[in-house]
């Protein structure tokens, strides 16, 4: 996997991201050594709320001059985030078409203690590709590389962009807003369920 595409490890990634990783086949390399950057989706999401977006952030522990790598990086439990997170994804989307198709399997990350960001994620992820039906292939790196521009989505902005073509489709408070693209994955994955695929 030399020449593979890296990307970063997202928490509940946007749509965008699983678009690019389609395009390599879902066959790339996950970033576990680079340091951690503050402010991108690694630790947030953004859902849609009845006020519009909603950043989901999980708080991790770090120290403020330290450069600390994203497999190093410790996810802080000291208030109830979990409760925060769960409680808010249930007001957005407990009238969705699905939320009740996928609740009890996705509870677990809010009621499960993880400690590190990395391994949390990862595991979501995971759990995002069987929902999605992907056969993902890929491996974390084990050292920090530099590879051409066009294979690295490590810096780029695009997850934060609603780049590309994003067709619309049913969300619970579209009657509000209008339709907002490239939310993170599980506003696709509550709004169509197992259609939520070929939409990517």
């Amino acid at each position: 996997m030399q020449s593979s595409a890296i990307f970063p490890l997202f928490y509940l990634p946007p749509v965008s991201y699983f678009k690019e990783l389609k395009r390599f086949e879902n066959e790339f390399l996950m970033e576990k050594e680079e340091h951690f950057p503050k402010q991108t989706f690694r630790n947030r999401a953004t859902i849609y709320s009845p006020n519009g977006s909603l950043d989901l952030i999980v708080p991790v522990i770090r120290g403020s001059k330290i450069h600390t790598k994203i497999k190093d990086v410790k996810i802080s439990n000291d208030f109830k985030w979990q409760r925060l997170h769960w409680k808010s994804l249930e007001s957005c989307y407990r009238n969705s078409a699905y939320f009740e198709y996928y609740e009890d399997e996705f509870a677990r990350f809010y009621h499960q203690k993880f400690d590190f960001l990395f391994d949390y994620n990862l595991e979501i992820l995971q759990w995002l590709f069987r929902q999605l039906k992907t056969q993902a292939s890929f491996e974390v790196t084990t050292e920090y590389h530099e590879i051409p521009e066009e294979l690295d989505f490590r810096g780029r902005t695009l997850f934060k962009k609603a780049e590309g073509e994003f067709k619309p489709y049913f969300q619970v408070f579209d009657d509000r807003e209008g339709f907002k693209p490239n939310l993170s994955i599980v506003d696709l994955l509550f709004n169509q369920g197992p259609q939520s695929k070929s939409y990517i």
